[in-house]
């Protein structure tokens, strides 16, 4: 491949490859876009991750997953939230929101990224582990690819920490032509934003906002703790949902990806 090539085929990455237009909000969740493999490190390193001097939460004495509930579960979501983790409503059932909290306070610890609270995980909610942010002012998106984390910052203080799938870096055909799967770092501003489903060429986006061309922060029903999307940043439904309604990510917000 010569560079030229190369050079065309990262430029191409995105979720989409045309100019999107709206459609109706529609009941339902969207179908996932194609799943990738794990990508390198970035060129800079992460912030390294904070301890809290918030006092431990008591240990759980089963290993929390998906399915489980009780006082132990709503605990857990307590002490998430109360650490910037978004879990939605405490309702002591651990079920997928739960699961990708889980996800973000293993990847901003680095640890193992299996979505369930073991020692481990217990070790990083008992100390306070929260992720670092880069800027310093102003309202930001900082979406750091290292740990697959999306953030919500005020004045270099992290209000909210998700977990997301950005461009797994692969090569995928589309209508004959190679295009490379991934996420572009720099400093950006959401510039459009639809409420409601995107029927992109790659996939359905769910109520997208658009900072980099044809890559966004979207509502997927798929969010793997590793990444795996056509180069857009990828959340939960129900995240997108609640960033939505809270107006969380208005037009013009500065989104730094590195």
């Amino acid at each position: 491949m010569t560079i030229a090539a190369a050079v065309a085929l990262t430029l191409a990455a995105g979720c989409e490859s045309e100019t999107p237009t709206a459609t109706a909000p529609t009941p339902g969740v969207p179908s996932p876009s194609s799943p990738g493999s794990p990508t390198g490190s970035p060129s800079q390193p992460a912030p390294a991750p904070t301890v809290s001097s918030a006092p431990a939460s008591p240990g759980p004495k089963r290993k929390l997953k998906t399915g489980l509930k009780g006082p132990d579960v709503l605990a857990l979501q307590q002490r998430l939230t109360e650490l910037g983790y978004w879990n939605g409503k405490a309702d002591g059932k651990f079920g997928s929101t739960t699961q990708q909290a889980v996800f973000a306070l293993q990847k901003a610890a680095g640890i193992n990224r299996d979505g369930t609270v073991g020692p481990k995980t217990q070790k990083a909610l008992d100390q306070g582990v929260r992720p670092k942010a880069r800027s310093t002012t102003g309202e930001m998106v900082e979406i750091d690819l290292k740990r697959q984390l999306l953030l919500l910052v005020t004045d270099g203080g992290i209000t909210q920490t998700f977990n997301t799938s950005t461009g797994s870096n692969e090569y995928y055909q589309q209508e004959g032509e190679t295009y490379l799967a991934d996420t572009p770092r720099g400093k950006f501003k959401v510039s459009r934003q639809i409420d409601g489903w995107r029927n992109a060429p790659l996939g359905l986006l769910w109520r997208p906002k658009y900072f980099n061309g044809g890559i966004a922060v979207h509502g997927a029903p798929s969010v793997p703790p590793y990444p795996a999307s056509h180069g857009c940043a990828r959340v939960s439904v129900a995240a997108m949902n609640w960033l939505w309604k809270n107006d969380a990510i208005p037009l013009k917000t500065q989104v730094w990806v590195y």
